[in-house]
């Protein structure tokens, strides 16, 4: 009985949380629409304005090809960038040696500016599709190491010398002691690093790609739509809330659980 009030009150807070945020949203979008009848301007398009203007974008134009060109260099960026800061980050965490090595070329890339690397990679690599994804992975990694190295840094030691008593085999302790410890810092860092991928992309595409979000809106830009602008705009946000909804809310509540 007990059980089945608590399952109750969590769907209830769940249905409230949901209503609240769908409120949030319909307000802002009702906002926006009375804000453009107000200005009135072609500099400011209303909400319905811009509806029409993705509709016929994606029926008649060519922004369902450029957003799926687009999520495709985000999804390899962001996984090659996820992999191997994880490996530094965690390296870094827990071998001394190793960070003070790698400690200084990470402020260095940290700091580096994000144009300078696509601006040096489209030059030493060329206007191919490699150096765009090179510039995105060495923009990310940096941020990354970072907070899988804080990850790594506070790992229970105590859990360890746990397994090292009971001869825990290495994937085993990997698994289900030392990565569970890391969630948290795993799912600040994606959800950094997509947001930061997604703009990163859009600046590479910008420079010298042909394809993409990032060249439609430049292109746009060039004319002066500014409703094909955001629509373009609430299509890659909604492939990030869609992302948001199938990856990281799921792993976002087994790493609640593990607390």
């Amino acid at each position: 009985m007990a059980k089945s009030t608590v399952s109750s009150a969590q769907v209830s807070l769940v249905a409230r949380t949901t209503l609240i945020k769908i409120s949030v949203f319909l307000c802002l979008l009702i906002g926006w629409q009375l804000l453009a009848m107000g200005l009135d301007s072609p500099d400011f398009p209303s909400f319905i304005n811009t509806l029409a203007a993705f509709h016929y974008h994606a029926s008649q134009g060519d922004l369902l090809n450029n957003v799926f060109i687009t999520v495709t260099r985000v999804g390899i960026s962001f996984t090659l960038a996820m992999l191997l800061g994880s490996v530094m980050g965690i390296l870094m965490g827990a071998r001394a040696w190793f960070n003070i090595i790698t400690d200084s070329v990470l402020i260095i890339l940290l700091n580096i500016p994000a144009l300078v690397v696509i601006i040096l990679s489209y030059i030493w690599i060329g206007l191919v599709e490699a150096a765009a994804i090179t510039a995105v992975v060495i923009n990310k990694i940096p941020t990354v190491a970072v907070m899988l190295r804080e990850g790594a840094r506070t790992t229970d030691p105590k859990l360890t010398e746990l397994a090292r008593v009971y001869n825990i085999s290495w994937f085993r302790y990997l698994r289900y002691i030392y990565l569970p410890q890391l969630y948290p810092f795993l799912l600040a860092a994606a959800r950094n690093g997509l947001s930061l991928i997604w703009k990163i992309v859009l600046v590479v595409e910008l420079l010298g790609r042909s394809d993409g979000v990032g060249f439609a809106l430049h292109s746009m830009f060039q004319f002066f739509d500014i409703a094909g602008i955001l629509a373009y705009t609430m299509a890659f946000i909604t492939v990030v809330f869609l992302i948001e909804l199938v990856c990281f809310k799921p792993f976002d509540k087994r790493v609640q659980r593990g607390r």
